[in-house]
C-alpha cells in the first residue's frame, strides 16, 4: 500500500464515476482501475462491488476513506514541516552564549529572527566560554557564542569564527577622566578598575599591557562578566574596561544617557569573540541560519559602536 493508491481510492471514492476519478488525478482510467486493484491485493480486502463499469463501495470501503482522508492530511502536513525545516523556518535548535550577551542581546536577537516562525522547538542557555567550548566538542549544540578559545585543544571536534572588537572605558559621570573625549590606557594608572577574573584571557593582557606601559595596575573589583561590574562604575567606585557588546548592551538599556559614560580607548586593546560549531553533529537548517545571521549580526554591532571588528585566526 502506499500513497498514490490512497490518493486513487479517496479521489474514487469522492467521485460521480471512475471518469471523474480519473480526470481529477491527471490518469487514465486503466490506471485508476489498476490502482484499486493493487491497494485492495495489498489488504487483502475487497473495497468495491463490481458490476459492469460500475464500483459500488463496500462498508469496508467506507470505513477506509476517513482512516485514508486522515492518512492523507498528515502526509501534507509532513511534507510542509519538511519543506520548512529545509527553509530553516522551522525545526528545533539548541544555542548557548555567555552570560553577558545571553542577558539581552543573544535573545533578544535571536526574538527578532523567530517571529513569524511555527512549529518551534528552542533551547536556549548561558554557559561559561570554557563551558560552551566543551558542549561544542561533545557536538552537544547547534551553535555557541563566547569568548575565542584559549587553547588549540580539541579543536578538530568543532569550528570556531574568531571576531574581534576594540574596547571601551566606562565610568560614572563625576568620575576625574568624565571630561575626557577618550582614554589612553596610561590615564588608567593607579585608578580603581573592576575587571574580570585573573585567568581571564582579557584581565591577563590588561596587567601585561598596564605593566609595560609601566604603570600601576588597581584591581578593585573582579567579576566573572562585566554586568556585574557595571553597578559599582554607577555607584562611582570604579572604573572598567569592557568589551564592546558590554558597550552595546549600555546602550541599548538606556543607562549610557545618565549613569554610565562610555567613552573610546584610544591604546590598541580588542577583545576576542568565538563563534562555535561542532564539526559533526547534524545541524538543522533552523540553527544554521541563525548561526549565520548571529554572525552578521555581531558584526554591525561592532561596526555600530566603532569597535573596528575583524575576523582572527582562532
Amino acid at each position: 500500500m502506499n500513497l498514490q493508491q490512497i490518493r486513487t481510492f479517496c479521489a474514487v471514492m469522492t467521485s460521480s464515476n471512475m471518469s471523474d476519478a480519473a480526470t481529477k488525478l491527471g490518469r487514465t482510467q486503466p490506471a485508476v482501475s489498476a490502482s484499486l486493484k493493487a491497494l485492495e491485493d495489498a489488504l487483502g480486502v475487497t473495497l468495491f462491488d463490481r458490476v459492469g463499469r460500475k464500483l459500488s463501495p463496500r462498508p469496508e470501503a467506507h470505513y477506509l476513506l476517513s482512516e485514508a482522508e486522515s492518512m492523507l492530511a498528515q502526509s501534507r502536513r509532513i511534507s510542509h514541516t519538511m519543506q520548512t525545516m529545509t527553509l530553516g523556518q522551522t525545526g528545533s535548535m539548541t544555542a548557548v552564549a555567555m552570560p553577558g550577551p545571553a542577558a539581552l542581546l543573544f535573545p533578544r536577537f535571536i526574538a527578532s529572527l523567530l517571529t513569524d516562525t511555527e512549529g518551534l522547538s528552542l533551547s536556549l542557555f548561558a554557559r561559561s566560554s570554557a563551558q560552551i567550548e566543551e558542549l561544542a566538542k561533545a557536538q552537544s549544540i547547534d551553535f555557541g557564542f563566547g569568548d575565542a578559545p584559549s587553547s588549540q585543544d580539541g579543536k578538530a571536534l568543532y569550528e570556531c569564527r574568531v571576531i574581534s572588537g576594540q574596547c571601551c572605558v566606562v565610568m560614572d559621570p563625576a568620575h576625574p577622566l568624565a571630561d575626557r573625549d577618550a582614554v589612553h590606557l596610561s590615564d588608567l594608572d593607579g585608578v580603581p578598575l573592576g575587571t574580570l577574573q585573573s585567568d581571564h584571557a582579557l584581565r591577563r593582557k590588561l596587567e601585561n599591557q598596564m605593566t609595560a606601559a609601566g604603570g600601576t595596575l588597581h584591581v578593585f573589583l573582579e567579576s566573572q562578566t562585566f554586568l556585574p561590574v557595571l553597578q559599582f562604575v554607577e555607584a562611582g567606585l570604579c572604573a572598567a574596561i569592557i568589551d564592546p557588546l558590554t558597550a552595546t548592551h549600555i546602550h541599548a538599556t538606556g543607562r549610557s544617557q545618565g549613569p554610565i559614560l562610555v567613552k573610546p580607548l584610544i591604546t590598541d586593546f580588542r577583545y576576542r569573540y568565538g563563534i562555535y560549531w561542532p564539526r559533526f553533529r547534524a545541524i538543522s537548517a533552523l540553527g544554521e541560519n541563525v548561526r549565520c545571521r548571529w554572525e552578521d549580526e555581531v558584526w554591525r554591532q561592532l561596526a555600530d559602536i566603532s569597535a573596528a571588528p575583524r575576523l582572527e585566526d582562532p
